[in-house]
């Protein structure tokens, strides 16, 4: 039999960190981050880290792993989440992906190979040359021409994987969009359960802003400092995160910090709608809206563990 996995994910601010404790204790189960920021140590406010004393007791894998200025990516994630499954299942529990970042977890759920891909190296080169001169937008607008689906679907700030796209489309003729579209149709090689908690967008905007408010009386600010005193610069990819890029516009003194607050809500609003047209394309996705089941998250956990049942995911 395959081995059973569960997936708990959602936009951000949804609730996904309390209802993930939840469903461990419920199923015997350990959690996997499948968030692309909260890998790295020192970067705990800005990326909503679940704290120690916040865990319960449960399992957590793939947080505080690496520096910021480790290279993180799908490949990667791959390597490091497999690497906790097995630790996971040997225990006897079953792993809960939990996160954001829908294509580590597309990645992951049908074991896409990213490895045959053809690379080139002095094109990748040329076009981060092109990205610096030019800017961002620029190389987006190049993708939009070639393959609209995949500008669409890639934010014009994630410069690595707009290059990725162009690349791909200039070694093989095709679409990175065509491509990713027949890797989705892979065969999972577990069982699991795809569950993607949602809220009206009432409530989650109205969530995405307190939390935002949050960080900043917590100290956004102060951990932002301390990454720059500890040699952290606005071109590793850890610090392009929502609300670290902003918060070094602050302090660079681009931004007043009103102005800097007033971003990063507003582009978490606009994360948050990316997201959810994502997990909308998904395959098997069971969607959770909280308020169907009356923001009680106790019928939340008793529809998952019915749909458990249902789709035999047991140990």
């Amino acid at each position: 039999m395959k081995p059973p996995l569960l997936i708990l994910t959602g936009p951000t601010a949804v609730g996904k960190t309390e209802l993930s404790i939840l469903l461990a204790r419920a199923v015997k189960g350990s959690v996997i981050s499948a968030d692309s920021m909260q890998v790295y140590r020192h970067m705990d406010i800005g990326s909503a880290k679940i704290r120690p004393e916040e865990m319960g007791g449960i399992p957590h894998y793939l947080i505080d792993m690496l520096e910021p200025w480790e290279e993180f990516h799908v490949v990667r994630f791959q390597e490091l989440a497999r690497a906790a499954m097995k630790e996971i299942y040997q225990a006897g529990r079953i792993p809960i992906i939990t996160g954001g970042t829908g294509f580590y977890i597309q990645a992951l759920l049908y074991g896409i190979d990213f490895t045959e891909e053809p690379q080139d190296s002095a094109y990748r080169r040329e076009l981060a040359v092109l990205s610096d001169v030019r800017g961002g937008a620029y190389l987006h607008d190049m993708l939009r021409r070639v393959d609209p689906k995949a500008a669409e679907q890639i934010h014009a700030n994630n410069i690595k994987r707009v290059i990725r796209a162009l690349e791909y489309h200039h070694l093989t003729g095709g679409r990175i969009s065509e491509h990713n579209e027949s890797q989705r149709q892979k065969e999972s090689p577990y069982r699991f359960c795809y569950f993607v908690l949602n809220d009206s967008r009432e409530q989650l905007y109205q969530r995405i802003d307190q939390r935002v408010d949050q960080m900043v009386e917590a100290g956004l600010v102060a951990e932002v400092q301390a990454l720059q005193e500890m040699g952290c610069t606005r071109d590793m990819v850890a610090m392009q995160g929502l609300g670290y890029k902003e918060m070094l516009d602050y302090l660079d003194g681009a931004l007043t910090l009103p102005e800097a607050v007033y971003r990063i809500k507003r582009d978490s609003r606009h994360f948050a709608k990316r997201q959810l047209t994502w997990f909308r394309r998904e395959r098997d996705v069971i969607w959770i809206n909280k308020p169907d089941f009356g923001y009680d998250k106790e019928k939340m956990i008793a529809f998952m563990e019915q749909k458990m049942t249902e789709n035999k995911l047991e140990l």
